[in-house]
């Protein structure tokens, strides 16, 4: 009797207990659920529209929207310095660092714009109305500026007015300085490098405590919304869905492979088929950082890429290279500008490539951190960041496909940079 009761106590402990994915999968339908019950069944009323969409939903929503807006400043901030810091010491490798800087950030910039288009093809937005929704002072629409004051406007006067604003552009622009001038410093900043480096890693488990409470809060924001709309927002967020693999596809297999041939006349069909399970690993995993020794493993076995040039670039790119961030930051700017009617002007659009572009540089590569950023991205052209809530609830299996993105990206690169210094062992990329 004892021997059956201690099997099953350590069944139970080994039985898998629910991710977050899952829990915020459940949220998800739960909120769709009960969102639709109040919209078609619930009478309006005071118990519907006052104690809960506009009171429990309402609260806890917007709680945890204000929670992930605390973390936007003191996070770039850190992780841009920190990166920087890294971009910084690439002096050492002289031109392999300038070429995987330069490559990782056009190619962010090429993912972006295609986002944009793409889903200004699709339109995932459009008969989805929520302009009605009530919004904080800082999610109305931004005055529209001329080119050239949003260029003046992102060299802040004053950092710490910055800071305090959300400028963001501005504390990028500040962070990246900081950073590139530690690095110079060496030893003499030593006090000051650690400090931001520990309180980088500070930031990043306050992220992952905030993203434990993601179920209730994507539970409020969906119920919420569903309760307003009902199922017709369903519709359009697979439209969404879609236009984010359409433009990760794109980039993955078109752009990406399109860069190889070009620079080293390999084939991109043996590159991909060899750097397949990487990408399942990065796909399963939904973190960059993770795959760095799988991928340097495989480019020097695999591809024959010398370790000399992968162990630099591999690393940085899982830094400053995140196109498929970018990309559903693209997408989802589009997508939430439709659905609460706010025309973006051409100005607003370069605004939405310089932000994510230069906000990639020093992202955690770890999962559902690209949301966070998201709220940056909005806030720089004036976009709601409540529409944040409506996407996230899928936004998991996205993170998967646009993090297997992201490392293709730096072995692209990677192979690229070794075969222009001659670095590159063609014998072994051939063999199958």
């Amino acid at each position: 009797m004892k021997h059956t009761e201690q099997i099953m106590e350590k069944e139970k402990k080994t039985r898998k207990k629910p991710g977050l994915t899952t829990w915020i999968f459940i949220s998800l339908l739960l909120g769709i659920c009960v969102g639709s019950i109040f919209h078609y069944w619930v009478p309006a009323g005071y118990v519907r529209d006052t104690i809960f969409v506009n009171g429990i939903f309402y609260v806890l929503g917007n709680g945890f929207i204000r929670l992930m807006q605390m973390l936007v400043v003191p996070l770039v901030f850190c992780s841009l310095v920190c990166g920087s810091m890294a971009m910084g010491d690439s002096k050492s490798l002289g031109k392999v660092g300038i070429k995987a800087i330069v490559f990782y950030l056009a190619t962010t910039a090429l993912a972006i714009t295609l986002a944009l288009g793409v889903a200004n093809l699709i339109n995932p937005g459009i008969g989805l109305d929520i302009s009605s929704f009530e919004m904080t002072e800082q999610t109305t629409a931004a005055e529209s500026l001329s080119f050239a004051d949003t260029l003046l406007n992102i060299i802040p006067k004053n950092p710490i007015e910055a800071m305090a604003n959300g400028d963001m552009l501005q504390i990028i622009i500040f962070a990246l300085f900081v950073g590139v001038l530690l690095a110079k410093r060496g030893e003499k900043a030593d006090t000051v490098a650690q400090f931001i480096s520990q309180f980088n890693d500070l930031m990043m488990d306050m992220t992952m405590a905030v993203m434990k409470v993601a179920p209730v809060g994507v539970f409020c924001l969906i119920a919420k919304t569903f309760s307003g709309i009902g199922v017709d927002a369903f519709g359009s967020l697979l439209k969404y869905m879609a236009c984010v693999m359409i433009a990760l596809l794109l980039q993955c297999l078109g752009v990406y492979q399109i860069l190889l041939y070009l620079f080293t006349r390999l084939n991109p069909m043996r590159f991909v088929k060899k750097f397949l399970p990487v990408m399942g690993f990065a796909f399963s995993t939904a973190t960059s950082n993770a795959t760095i020794p799988m991928s340097i493993e495989t480019l020097d076995q695999e591809m024959g890429v010398s370790r000399k040039i992968s162990s630099f670039t591999i690393p940085l790119g899982a830094t400053i290279n995140m196109d498929g961030t970018a990309i559903m930051q693209g997408v989802a700017v589009v997508f939430v500008a439709q659905a609460f009617g706010i025309t973006l002007t051409p100005s607003d659009y370069l605004t939405v490539i310089a932000t994510a572009t230069i906000a990639s540089v020093g992202t955690a590569g770890i999962p559902s951190v690209g949301l966070v950023t998201l709220s940056m991205v909005f806030v720089s052209v004036g976009l709601p960041v409540e529409g944040i809530g409506i996407i996230m609830g899928i936004d998991r299996v996205l993170d998967m496909a646009r993090t297997a993105v992201n490392i293709t990206g730096d072995a692209v690169c990677t192979t690229i940079i070794a075969s222009r210094e001659k670095a590159l062992n063609r014998e072994v990329f051939m063999k199958k």
